[in-house]
């Protein structure tokens, strides 16, 4: 008997030695302990501790939460540029690191599984103790701080859902067939019917919530074929910035030649009166005053003379803090382009979109205390619009709302669009006729219930090609992106389908897995 044990415990299993060395760094054979029938269960819970499971899950949410905020990448780096002084690509830095510690935890739990249905006792070793606090300690710690910095970040991992869940309910019965293996090995060798039900009630009460939850599952690509509306138009958000430095006329050309609809932009006026084109408040971001004017970068962009204004560069930054993830690289002759880019006017934008045919939208800056445009600045603006550039009424997209009805007044035409959602009678009475809206407030019920009162819908920023699918199955009518050379390319929203596809694919999961699970149970 003795002899017959030695055997046992001291035979040759290279593929447990692998798991259990890098489970538990024991890579000796009498190192090994097999569990007793019936502690399978107390083993995973006291042995894993639960956080393993934790971390997986916090680690998991985090990731999903993260990616599919990359439609914001560039604001969340430009607001620790602001902060913090100097550029980084902080975005991927944290994407990278939710990764790895994801797939790192999501190992752990994968050599735990296979060691417990091999029936070994499971020792997690301390570095992985270490490793796993940290990743859920990185993920619950993100996730607070992203809940309390960035809350319209919430607003986008919903509207994911509805283009995703279809995919994440496809992988969710994925993750329970592969449980099904351990939890029926888990059950099988308990010796009591009471740890069985307690292993599997809770499994098969969570997979038939998942068997049943496409029934409350709403998606606006999900339509018969036939009723998706057109492509939403797209506003070049400051031009190109994705391609060349944002508010040039080479970042309004990259637009212009990729087959934007339209051109956005920010407007202040310089000390003498000049519009033109900035969207901070200061020049330290875009130019390279810090070279020019080194004693006056905190200074406002509007008290600069157009004179000093001309002086500076607006292009070599943005070869030098390539402000865009996965931007790529650029051409020789673009990089000369870029690099020689100045400050651009408002009247030569206007006349860049007139002769281009392109809608043009612009927030106004109004000028600071002590700045002698400060109570004229309406006029100067409109006098830039209808008498120097002369553009096509038609093409302006009038968004300011101060003195909206003296604009109407004097340059009738204009396209006036409001920058928040109102009710319908309003709007109407101010003849406004488009809505300039932040992409979290989509709604197709909301563009739909607008678009009755012949208002249409602007959605900002859209660049992710998810979330422009999204708003083209809502409905919208156009965008503003950063992205007009990636989402142009676009010949049908991403996930789109019929409910018969949907249903298909729904229940072909449900029996598919549904047999695979009652095969490893027979079994």
């Amino acid at each position: 008997v003795v002899r017959r044990r030695l055997l046992q415990r001291y035979e040759h299993q290279p593929f447990i030695s692998c798991l259990a060395g890098f489970y538990s760094c024991r890579w000796k054979r009498y190192q090994r302990e097999r569990t007793e029938p019936g502690k399978c269960c107390c083993n995973m819970v006291n042995e894993l501790k639960i956080s393993t499971a934790m971390a997986f899950c916090f680690s998991l949410v985090f990731l999903y939460t993260w990616g599919e905020g990359k439609n914001d990448y560039n604001g969340f780096d430009w607001y620790n540029y602001g902060n913090l002084g100097f550029w980084f690509l902080w975005s991927l830095v944290i994407l990278i690191v939710a990764a790895v510690l994801f797939a790192y935890v999501s190992l752990l739990l994968v050599l735990a599984m296979c060691l417990l249905a091999e029936g070994q006792q499971l020792y997690l070793h301390w570095s992985h103790k270490i490793g796993t606090f940290l990743a859920l300690g990185f993920s619950i710690s993100s996730l607070f701080a992203l809940s309390i910095l960035w809350r319209d970040h919430r607003k986008t991992v919903r509207l994911s859902f509805q283009v995703t869940a279809p995919y994440l309910h496809i992988g969710a019965i994925a993750i329970m067939v592969l449980l099904a293996w351990p939890v029926a090995l888990h059950a099988i060798r308990a010796d009591k019917k009471v740890i069985q039900v307690i292993i599997v009630g809770p499994y098969l009460a969570i997979l038939l919530f998942l068997f049943l939850i496409p029934l409350g599952m709403y998606s606006p690509c999900i339509r018969e074929m036939g009723t998706l509306g057109p492509k939403p138009a797209l506003i070049g958000h400051r031009g190109a910035p994705m391609l060349a430095p944002e508010n040039t006329e080479m970042s309004f050309l990259k637009t212009i030649e990729h087959g934007g609809d339209g051109l956005e932009t920010d407007v202040t006026i310089s000390y003498d009166g000049v519009p033109f084109l900035m969207h901070d408040d200061t020049l330290r971001r875009t130019t390279n005053i810090q070279e020019v004017y080194p004693n006056e970068t905190g200074k406002a962009a509007s008290l600069f003379s157009w004179d000093a204004l001309q002086k500076l560069n607006a292009g070599t930054w943005f070869l030098k803090n390539k402000p865009f993830l996965g931007m790529g690289s650029l051409s020789k002759a673009d990089q000369n382009q870029a690099k020689n880019q100045s400050i651009y006017t408002l009247s030569g934008f206007l006349r860049l979109a007139d002769s281009h045919n392109k809608l043009v939208i612009f927030d106004l800056y109004r000028p600071p205390e002590r700045h002698p445009y400060r109570n004229l600045w309406i006029r100067k603006i409109l006098d830039v619009i209808l008498k120097e550039a002369k553009i096509k009424r038609h093409l302006v997209l009038w968004l300011n709302n101060n003195v909206r009805s003296f604009v109407q007044s004097v340059a009738p035409g204009f396209q006036h669009t409001m920058g928040r959602m109102a009710p319908i009678e309003d709007l109407l009475k101010h003849n406004i006729v488009k809505l300039n809206l932040v992409y979290t407030d989509m709604s197709s019920e909301d563009i739909r219930k607008y678009a009755e009162a012949n208002i249409t819908t602007n959605f900002y920023v859209v660049n992710e090609p998810w979330l422009y699918s999204l708003a083209w199955c809502s409905g919208a009518h156009s965008v503003t992106t950063n992205a007009v050379h990636l989402l142009k390319n676009l010949s049908q929203p991403l996930f789109l389908m019929t409910p018969q596809q949907y249903n298909i694919m729904w229940i072909l999961t449900d029996l598919t897995s549904a047999f695979l699970i009652s095969l490893i149970f027979a079994l």
